[in-house]
């Protein structure tokens, strides 16, 4: 076990993105005000010390109204709610953080996503200038203070609302991405930056380059990892679920799943289809490391597989080149928590991420 304290957050599908077999979908695992809850609750239960409530307009369920509505349930994990700021009226989307952040009782964290207005598309160097100025909008906001913006998308003159967050200052701000607009925009408005699998030397760079870029912003960020976890008790027994989990899996299908993703021909997914293409012909690009995920996935496209000291050896090299935050999932998501839970997070030093 290292030294150092990491937060150790679960996922729940709230965007269609559950299986047993990767590309085929069943109608129990289907995103649902119940299966999503009870994947919430049990992680809950299981002692995560966070849940990332992922959205997508296409896709799923409202990731607000869920947010609001588990935040009764809840006793100790923290929520991360995702936001589409393409859909969102900052001022608006500050007083619903507030809010839901009160009825958990101070546990609310925000997943910053740049998007697009359902049925437009913006072009993504003014959508990043468009997402800093959303950050500053309701970072000042949440802290209480009065906002006189002039920006390029905004103009606003407002007092925050009467309701305040618990703490009385803005939730941490999770933000991820991989262009050059990305990367600015992260290292100018965000907390928390979140990188994708990729292989180890690579995440050393982009630590190295998003520290530096925040630097010459006067600022510092905390980093998380966002990976999925296929854990059993020997190597050869998680890879074996491994390929069971691509067994049924129809290649068009899973084309036609990364498609409908809105963020399919991202800077961030493109990296991920191109460490896919470099891993060997069984799909692991480097040890513990397998893409196959991404066959049928945009977005977040590798999984950590092998026996629990394999995989806790690897979050451990994670964190001792600057991670502070990992983002886990599996499929499906309710039994590879468990599996997680029971094999790996005991021997993990870990506790909610303070600012």
């Amino acid at each position: 076990m290292t030294d150092r304290s990491c937060e150790v957050s679960w996922f729940s599908a709230l965007c269609d993105d559950d299986y047993e077999f990767l590309g085929v979908p069943d109608p129990m695992l289907k995103s649902s005000w119940e299966h999503c809850r009870d994947i919430v609750v049990q992680a809950d239960t299981l002692g995560f010390d966070n849940i990332l409530l992922p959205s997508g307009y296409a896709l799923g369920i409202d990731t607000t109204a869920f947010a609001a509505a588990i935040a009764t349930m809840v006793k100790n994990i923290r929520l991360l709610m995702a936001v589409r700021i393409g859909e969102s009226w900052p001022p608006q989307l500050a007083r619903q953080i507030a809010t839901i952040d009160r009825i958990l009782g101070g546990r609310l964290t925000v997943n910053i996503i740049s998007s697009d207005m359902p049925g437009e598309t913006m072009d993504s160097e003014p959508r990043y200038r468009r997402t800093v100025e959303a950050m500053h909008i309701l970072k000042t906001l949440l802290n209480g203070q009065a906002l006189d913006h002039d920006g390029e998308f905004w103009k606003l003159k407002v007092e925050p609302a009467r309701i305040g967050t618990v703490s009385g200052k803005a939730p941490p701000l999770y933000f991820g991405g991989l262009s050059p607009a990305a990367r600015d925009a992260a290292a100018k408005g965000c907390d928390v930056f979140l990188m994708w699998p990729d292989r180890e030397e690579v995440v050393k760079d982009i630590i190295a380059d998003m520290t530096a870029r925040a630097a010459a912003y006067g600022r510092t960020l905390k980093f998380g990892y966002r990976a999925h976890m296929i854990v059993r008790d020997t190597e050869a027994e998680a890879r074996t679920a491994a390929d069971r989990l691509l067994s049924k899996l129809d290649a068009a299908k899973g084309a036609e799943i990364k498609a409908k993703s809105l963020d399919s021909q991202s800077f961030g997914v493109n990296a991920q289809v191109a460490l896919r293409e470099a891993a060997s012909d069984d799909g692991y690009v480097e040890d513990n490391l397998w893409t196959g995920v991404g066959r049928a996935r945009s977005g977040c496209g590798a999984a950590i597989v092998g026996d629990p000291d394999q995989v806790l050896a690897k979050l451990n090299r994670y964190q001792d080149m600057g991670i502070e935050a990992f983002i886990l999932s599996g499929y499906p998501h309710a039994a590879e928590a468990d599996l997680f839970a029971r094999h790996v997070l005991p021997k993990m030093k870990h506790g909610p991420l303070e600012l």
